[in-house]
């Protein structure tokens, strides 16, 4: 196992993070500033009142995206598991 090799493991695990935290996060982004924008015109100061809509929000996302991020998941461990069979021989 040479350097190449352990920086192609470091960069695609952290691309596969990434693409797995990407629609839960985006999603916390847009319903944030959307609920910070409502609270700013309307005057609303309660620091509760962004939470129930977020938590909404990401399970939605995490039911609508869950088999596709699964999916990532499965191919990223085989493909690991793959890995670590090639050197063990």
């Amino acid at each position: 196992m040479d350097s190449s090799f352990v920086l192609y493991l470091g960069r695609h695990t952290l691309e596969t993070a990434l693409l797995l935290a990407a629609p839960i996060l985006l999603t916390c982004m847009v319903v944030g500033v959307t609920m910070t924008l409502f609270q700013a015109v309307t005057s609303i100061r309660d620091m509760t009142l962004s939470i129930v809509p977020k938590l909404l929000a990401v399970g939605i996302v995490i039911l609508l995206c869950g088999g596709w991020l699964l999916e990532v998941v499965l191919r990223f461990t085989n493909e690991m598991f793959g890995h670590i069979r090639n050197i063990g021989y």
